[in-house]
């Protein structure tokens, strides 16, 4: 009976690792693809490492690139203004080609009105700006 927990829990572990690292690949090439967002992927690496790899999870956070998306909202439930600039930009784009390439007029109308509730809310998220991020990291480095 034991032997299946602890081979549940390797098979359950291993899952998360790979959905994990399925969303950091997503996550990545959402860096360069419009369609792709990549902070809500990484946030589900995140989560998924915490529960199957503590050393993902650990990689991940302490990213030179990933971390710092993900301790703005993990510590304020906020993206940086640059990320919320090129988001809506890449959303407008990308929904503007996609309305301009469908034939169509329903299509154009479902693509629109899925633009406008992506952008509504998106933009309801909370922007934390560079001077209160600089401020923490100073009052985090001062507390260590």
């Amino acid at each position: 009976m034991r032997q299946n927990a602890n081979l549940k829990t390797r098979v359950v572990s291993s899952l998360y690792v790979v959905t994990g690292a399925t969303c950091v690949v997503l996550g990545v090439i959402g860096i360069f693809l419009p369609l792709l967002p990549t902070t809500p992927f990484l946030l589900l690496a995140s989560a998924c490492f915490m529960r199957g790899s503590p050393r993902l999870n650990h990689w991940l956070r302490h990213h030179p690139t990933f971390g710092p998306i993900l301790d703005n909202w993990y510590q304020h439930r906020a993206v940086s203004s640059t990320v919320k600039r090129r988001g809506n930009i890449m959303i407008v784009c990308s929904f503007a080609l996609s309305i301009f390439l469908v034939p169509l007029w329903w299509h154009k109308l479902m693509l629109l009105v899925m633009a406008m509730t992506l952008l509504f809310f998106f933009n309801r998220l909370a922007v934390i700006d560079k001077t209160m991020a600089v401020e923490l990291v100073a009052e985090k480095q001062e507390n260590q």
